[in-house]
């Protein structure tokens, strides 16, 4: 548990400095002057940097989650998402932002959409993880850039370069080796009804990204991704109230710096990073930078636990990191 404190504590230094040195006139916190908001213009090399960066931090939630065995999986959605959401209300607060009610309210819907979207995916991941291997769910959610090139393309008509498809089959592939590595014919036993809820977790993260899209063109990052939050939570909540779940708060020191360490990076720095890359690039672009997740992983694996991988991990490893390339690249 020491290394739990050690993770918390920097937590509590880094993080929330790090969301205050955003600065607003990139979009993330708009004085009152704001509205009618407009996208301040930014270069899809700062979106592809959000990206990475998302994708980095969303393998520290594997090793947060790992330290907060006997939590409930419902308490854990739920209560990373309220303290990201007071995270990014503080945040706006302390840098004298708006939280643009107006455009909000002026596009209510599709904001309640994309955060059911949100809650809907955390809560099929979660049941995937209990139905299924660990492994089949994380390689199974991690289809998203496959199923937001198809949803980007057949329904919002936003065709892929042959580079992005290239990209995006490369660190697919890279995933999967990476998985291989790692697994046994025993480990890989299907269960039918967790892959499933693994797979339909990614296909809704393919919307979610497609269609908060436009949404991210038209208002404030914070605000919005604060509002998103919330309706996340509460679809958490309502959905783990509906199956009986708890929702209990550890109290524990140790467990609440964890807690709160999965609330700040994974969830209010890396979602909110991850949404915001949308204003430069499309949706299964984005989806692809989150592939970096398994790779963060492990690298925090062997600093904190010293748990090495097999070989095969460095040539999954560079798969991945040669799509990611690709599908940055431009025709």
């Amino acid at each position: 548990m020491a290394a739990a404190f050690a993770i918390g504590t920097e937590t509590l230094k880094s993080s929330y400095f790090i969301l205050l040195l955003i600065p607003s006139k990139n979009g993330y916190g708009e004085g009152a002057n704001s509205l009618p908001y407009r996208l301040p213009k930014r270069s899809r090399r700062v979106a592809l940097f959000e990206g990475a960066i998302a994708g980095a931090l969303f393998g520290t939630a594997a090793i947060f989650i790992r330290f907060l065995a006997g939590v409930s999986i419902f308490s854990i959605a739920f209560w990373r998402l309220i303290i990201a959401s007071v995270v990014l209300f503080v945040t706006i607060l302390a840098s004298k932002g708006s939280f643009n009610w107006g455009l909000l309210r002026g596009d209510f819907r599709r904001i309640s959409v994309l955060g059911i979207l949100l809650g809907l995916h955390f809560v099929l991941f979660v049941s995937s993880v209990l139905d299924t291997t660990i492994i089949n769910a994380t390689v199974l959610v991690n289809t998203t850039p496959i199923w937001s090139m198809f949803v980007s393309s057949l329904i919002f008509k936003l065709k892929p370069s042959r580079l992005a498809v290239l990209g995006i089959a490369l660190s697919f592939l890279g995933v999967f080796v990476i998985t291989y590595g790692d697994a046994s014919a025993r480990i890989w036993t299907v269960q039918l009804k967790g892959d499933l809820e693994a797979v339909l977790a990614a296909v809704v993260e393919a919307f979610y990204l497609n269609y908060g899209r436009e949404t991210r063109q038209k208002m404030s990052l914070l605000p919005l991704m604060l509002t998103i939050y919330i309706f996340s939570a509460v679809t958490v909540l309502i959905i783990g109230s509906v199956t009986s779940s708890t929702f209990a708060f550890p109290l524990e020191p140790n467990l609440l710096l964890v807690l709160i360490g999965l609330g700040v990076l994974p969830t209010a720095m890396a979602h909110s990073f991850y949404f915001s890359s949308l204003s430069n690039l499309k949706s299964f672009e984005t989806a692809t930078m989150a592939l970096l997740e398994p790779i963060g992983a492990t690298l925090l694996g062997i600093l904190i636990f010293a748990q090495f991988p097999n070989p095969i991990f460095v040539v999954g490893a560079a798969l991945v990191l040669t799509g990611i390339i690709t599908v940055a690249m431009r025709e």
